[in-house]
């Protein structure tokens, strides 16, 4: 049985809601409860991530082997986002409307992850947007990006800025309207157990606030000391 706790939504007395999620009795479409358990669906995506990893130390090894560790770590994460940001959160962005009711491993990913953050299972205007735009324009323009890397495409810089921003300003307005909600108009999406707090929502998601900083600080660094030579340049061949 599920550990409820008080909510903006009244529970008949004697009964229990339909499923698990916070706010209690908040409505979900043809919800249907997961036939995988945890255990597995966290291995499958475990799995998955394990595999984009190994293709991209493939694919560093064959293009352009004897990159610094810290390039390598980039194209990791690059690569990862493609595959969450355009597969994972693009099935999101399709499948919205009936994600209640999926029983496909995405399906019920995003219902596991939906015990952090119900939003994902009501249809929310905000993160139904907001996982649009990820998934259309952060998704391929990491793919983008990550041929840049291993190309050294004089573009690297200024888009790995745009789309580390955009990652950026996309979690920070996530938490932001998650918080407003629960601290200010006291609707919690949350389920109570701190993993699911801790684990899914704050944990999962704080990789798009300090990863996009460390990138976007490199690539101002780079592209600052780029305009310093090029500057430089220009003043040597002026005083020819």
């Amino acid at each position: 049985m599920w550990p409820f706790s008080e909510s903006d939504t009244p529970v008949a007395p004697g009964t229990l809601p339909a499923h698990p999620y916070y706010p209690l009795g908040v409505h979900i479409v043809d919800y249907a409860a997961n036939k995988w358990g945890v255990p597995t669906l966290l291995a499958y995506f475990g799995t998955g991530c394990a595999a984009i990893f190994a293709v991209s130390n493939v694919l560093v090894a064959r293009v352009r082997p004897g990159l610094p560790i810290s390039e390598v770590l980039t194209i990791f994460w690059f690569m990862l986002c493609t595959g969450i940001h355009f597969f994972f959160e693009g099935y999101f962005a399709t499948n919205f409307y009936r994600m209640g009711g999926l029983q496909t491993l995405f399906g019920q990913l995003w219902k596991e992850y939906a015990m952090s953050d119900s939003r994902y299972l009501t249809m929310d205007p905000f993160v139904v947007c907001m996982e649009t735009i990820t998934a259309a324009f952060w998704g391929p323009l990491s793919a983008v990006l990550t041929y840049m890397i291993l190309t050294e495409h004089p573009f690297r810089h200024p888009l790995q800025i745009i789309v580390s921003l955009g990652q950026l300003y996309g979690d920070v307005l996530y938490y932001a309207t998650s918080l407003f909600d629960d601290f200010l108009l006291g609707k919690t999406y949350s389920r109570p157990e701190p993993y699911y707090y801790y684990g899914y929502f704050v944990f999962m998601n704080a990789f798009w606030i300090i990863i996009p900083l460390w990138l976007i600080a490199r690539s101002v660094k780079a592209s600052a000391k780029a305009a310093r030579a090029l500057k430089t340049l220009e003043s040597e061949r002026k005083a020819i």
